[in-house]
């Protein structure tokens, strides 16, 4: 009976700590971190592509010499 004890209240131990990480996670409210997503508009989506082209063109010319 004694090791059922000793069960039991190693469980209750361990929902408690469990029920403390639930509230932490909840009180976040989805934030981790961020507090919107992080969107990039189309014209930065061309910027950031033409930056990567002119990287790769200047690599592959460098690359010929």
């Amino acid at each position: 009976m004694a090791k059922l004890e000793s069960l039991v209240s190693q469980l209750r131990l361990e929902r408690d700590c469990l029920n403390k990480a639930i509230a932490v996670l909840e009180s976040m409210n989805g934030h981790w971190g961020r507090t919107a997503p992080h969107r990039i508009s189309v014209a930065g989506r061309v910027r950031i592509a033409a930056a990567q082209r002119k990287r790769w063109a200047a690599f592959k010319a460098k690359k010929k010499r």
